[in-house]
């Protein structure tokens, strides 16, 4: 199972601070990541996003699937080369899968013109040291969860039929 974790800051440098420490988590073994990154919103409300270099280690399919929930959550309806019909499916599959309308919602309520946010796909997380060495950063939290059976299955839709 994998928790997708969506942190909301006032800015991109109290992002940045927060993304050291769950590195740091990282390499203490508190949290195990499939992605991580940063969304900062510039004062005409543009989006941009930080992915450069923030994972070793992350496999192609994981990678896909990664890019697939996070151009859902933050830049639909511009998410590369899916369209129609499998974007569709796409959707319509993470919905059941707990990354539901709502939950985009509220990630986009977070993301106003000078905020940013910290966006966390762990594979393994230790919640209680995950949580403690957090709190200093403060934030608003938004976490939903992807079942094993979901993750290969949005994987599988993401390589097309064999």
């Amino acid at each position: 199972m994998s928790e997708l974790i969506v942190i909301g800051y006032e800015g991109p440098a109290e992002a940045e601070e927060a993304l050291g420490t769950v590195q740091e988590l990282q390499r203490d073994q508190v949290v195990g990541l499939n992605g991580l990154a940063i969304v900062s919103v510039d004062a005409e409300g543009r989006t941009h996003v930080d992915t450069s270099n923030r994972v070793v280690g992350v496999t192609a399919a994981t990678g896909a699937l990664w890019g697939t929930i996070f151009g859902i959550l933050f830049l639909a309806p511009a998410v590369g080369a899916l369209t129609g019909a499998a974007l569709g499916g796409l959707v319509g599959r993470l919905s059941k899968s707990g990354v539901d309308e709502r939950f985009r919602q509220q990630v986009g309520d977070l993301l106003r013109p000078g905020a940013a946010a910290l966006v966390i796909m762990a594979s393994k997380l230790t919640e209680d040291k995950f949580t403690a060495a957090m709190q200093r950063h403060g934030g608003t939290v938004l976490k939903t969860s992807l079942s094993d059976e979901d993750e290969r299955e949005l994987a599988e839709q993401l390589a097309g039929p064999a």
